[in-house]
């Protein structure tokens, strides 16, 4: 059975069995399930830095010359940055007719304690790691990208000196494909053991009050991957969207469920390059560029829950709200952790940003694992989709 199968039936089980131990069981599935789950990210998690750095590394070098890797950073860039723009626009466009919360009449409590959202500024300073063993150490994923791409142009630079360093850092690419591929064999456990406590805790009288902003953020995600990725990858990419769904099943599934861009990468970095063909290269470098800075799902997310706690609250919001909305919620994308829950900081940065209440935050913050599961399902499509476009469009130049 195919792996990916296997994956969508593990979903459905959890489920139900999710629904039907509901609430009451919760201290036992914490307790004995849930851990096994834990162990499963943990197994994907070890993995990230080396492939991240390993197939970075390569992927840079591999590109030949430095002009080739800024034409290809710049369309990369370009089009993460568009299509995020563009998935807040959707977001804004859909709630502002679909209205979630409106009419709701909650009393918010105090919002969770997060972690005060980074600067513009302060990103671009942390891009740059005053120390790479502590960043690894740390899994920060843009310091260790800036310095995977400094490896790379450096062994580039130097020619037929650098191949010893390259062929290390190929071979430990090639490992760290293999761990993948073993690690992924448990997935439909780890799913299993992951969601089932989720569904139990969040079962149906916990979402239906909020079930307009869950179904809100749903539908933005499906028009966007269907509306912006098919014609990013039909027109840039060449290829059928029927193709390239179909080849991101597993990849999506697994975002779906373990609610972390970083820890799809891998599999999302074998499906594209075995599943719909992508140049292995330009995917090691465009995929863990994505899983950094690419979160349209993230920012439809942000659109929506700002457009629902102005709801809840009984606020107007102006067109230039709506705008700075816009504007803050790209740049953000850019600093937001391929983490689960990453997305919460950067949404307290919005309401900041157009005068929303903080204490929204706590209207969310009950449902934002349902929400982070579509969301980073879209965010690790987007990155696919941006690769296969890119792939062609680099192909066809040469």
């Amino acid at each position: 059975m195919n792996l990916s199968v296997k994956i969508f039936i593990s979903l459905i089980l959890s489920v139900i069995v999710g629904l039907i131990l509901g609430e009451e069981n919760l201290p036992w599935l914490k307790a004995y399930l849930a851990p096994f789950g834990t162990m499963f990210i943990n197994l994907i998690k070890m993995i990230i830095v080396p492939v991240v750095l390993a197939s970075l590394v390569c992927g840079v070098a591999s590109l030949g010359d430095t002009k080739k890797l800024g034409r290809i950073g710049i369309k990369v860039i370009l089009l993460y940055l568009v299509t995020t723009a563009v998935a807040l626009i959707i977001a804004l466009g859909l709630a502002s007719v679909l209205q979630p919360g409106l009419g709701m009449d909650l009393v918010a409590e105090k919002a969770p304690d997060i972690k005060e959202a980074p600067g513009f500024m302060d990103v671009l300073v942390g891009m740059i790691p005053s120390n790479p063993i502590m960043t690894m150490a740390k899994a920060d994923m843009l310091p260790l990208i800036v310095f995977a791409l400094a490896i790379g142009i450096g062994i580039t630079a130097v020619g037929k000196k650098g191949q010893p360093l390259l062929t290390f850092f190929d071979s430990l690419a090639e490992v760290s494909y293999k761990l993948i591929s073993m690690i992924m064999n448990l997935a439909p456990y780890g799913v299993f053991a992951l969601l089932v406590p989720v569904v139990a805790a969040n079962g149906p009288k916990v979402l239906l009050p909020l079930l307009s902003v869950i179904v809100t953020v749903y539908i933005g995600c499906i028009i966007h991957a269907l509306v912006v990725y098919s014609s990013i990858v039909s027109t840039l990419g060449k290829m059928s969207p029927l193709k390239f769904f179909k080849g991101m099943t597993e990849t999506m599934l697994l975002g779906f469920t373990t609610c972390s861009s970083a820890a799809a990468l891998p599999v999302n970095m074998k499906n594209c390059t075995e599943n719909l063909g992508a140049n292995k290269s330009i995917a090691s470098f465009v995929l863990p560029l994505g899983a950094t800075i690419n979160m349209d799902g993230t920012a439809i997310y942000q659109g929506v829950c700002a457009i629902f706690i102005a709801n809840v609250y009984g606020i107007d919001l102006t067109a230039g709200q709506m705008l700075m909305i816009v504007l803050t919620g790209t740049l953000a994308s850019v600093g937001t952790a391929g983490v689960p829950g990453a997305g919460v900081i950067m949404l307290a940065l919005v309401l900041q940003t157009v005068g929303l209440p903080m204490e929204g935050l706590a209207l969310v913050a009950g449902i934002d694992r349902v929400l982070d599961m579509i969301r980073t399902c879209l965010n690790i499509t987007g990155d696919a989709a941006v690769t296969i476009a890119v792939s062609q469009t680099e192909r066809s130049n040469n």
